[in-house]
């Protein structure tokens, strides 16, 4: 990451050189970026080691390495120097129009169910936006990764992300028709032990399923000849009739009006209401790219969405 100011001494000099020799692995591509000495970058880091009382890199002949504190340090001056680079970017373009990458991640199934149907207007509109879409259920590190947002479902480990929730959601049982007019309807939880079941191999829905029915819970081990941690591959099998499933109203709820997919016990629902939440690396300054894809996601998702409560 690259700021570039006219100040020729001080504490900002050292941290973006800190942070160049950090992220390009050494002085002299450091210095490249920089348009700097070799040199001088070496005794800005001196200076700012001296000033912390603590060693940040640990040099040798051939590279250098982060030690333990610098790492952290590296970590928390990124999103100092993230926001310097939008006051700047802001201050010189007054409304700051969006432009630029924006990188993105988000859980595949609903990448392809409820963002990239929409994305190519989007991107007509706003054509000095360039969008990478990282797709899967891990929870990437939005600073450490370069992220600019994440949409996301469930608990968030790190409290320093700033979240908007953008809305709430059931899970419900639901099965294809064919595969109930072969093995019949269940009529109560327990009748699911002698139907094939879909498990989705994440937490809370697999092995057991824990469902609620108004103040009524049950909780039911269900049986199953097939297992996967992706949500579109078991959406898949259900539309063809593999078995029932435990699926959020956002993936199954077009296939529900559709006629694809049928409620089952349509009384009873997973006992655990979910959340969909927009999430950002920590910082109150938001990009104007970033800004107008947030408006879009909310736009698209809230109130209009069926299953947003």
């Amino acid at each position: 990451m690259q700021i570039m100011h006219e100040k020729s001494g001080g504490q900002l000099d050292e941290i973006e050189t800190f942070a160049a020799v950090a992220e390009h692995g050494g002085f002299a591509a450091a210095a490249r970026v920089l348009g700097k000495d070799p040199s001088v970058l070496s005794r800005r880091i001196d200076a700012l080691e001296r000033r912390l009382g603590v060693r940040l890199l640990a040099r040798t002949t051939r590279k250098v390495a982060l030690t333990e504190v610098g790492a952290a340090y590296l970590r928390k001056v990124r999103i100092i120097l993230a926001e310097l680079t939008v006051a700047d970017l802001e201050a010189a373009e007054g409304a700051a129009r969006p432009r630029g990458l924006l990188r993105v991640t988000m859980p595949r199934t609903f990448a392809r169910f409820w963002v990239v149907p929409w994305l190519p207007a989007f991107l007509r509109e706003y054509p000095e936006i360039e969008i990478e879409l990282q797709l899967g259920d891990r929870f990437f590190d939005l600073v450490a990764e370069g992220f600019d947002l994440a949409i996301r479902f469930g608990g968030l480990a790190d409290s320093s992300l700033t979240v908007r929730q953008l809305a709430s959601f059931e899970t419900v049982l639901c099965a294809s028709p064919a595969y109930l007019a072969e093995a019949g309807t269940p009529h109560t939880p327990g009748d699911l032990q002698n139907h094939r079941c879909l498990g989705l191999t994440v937490p809370n829905f697999w092995p057991d399923w824990r469902l609620r029915r108004g103040e009524e819970r049950a909780t039911v081990h269900v049986p199953s000849q097939f297992r996967t941690d992706d949500g579109g591959s078991m959406m898949l099998a259900a539309l063809e009739g593999g078995g029932i499933m435990l699926s959020a109203e956002w993936s199954c709820g077009r296939h529900l009006a559709e006629g694809r997919l049928v409620r089952v016990l349509p009384d009873w629902r997973m006992d655990h209401e979910g959340k969909a939440q927009i999430v950002l690396p920590p910082g109150r300054l938001v990009p104007a790219k970033t800004r107008v894809f947030i408006e879009r996601v909310v736009a698209e998702f809230s109130p209009s969405a069926p299953w947003a409560r």
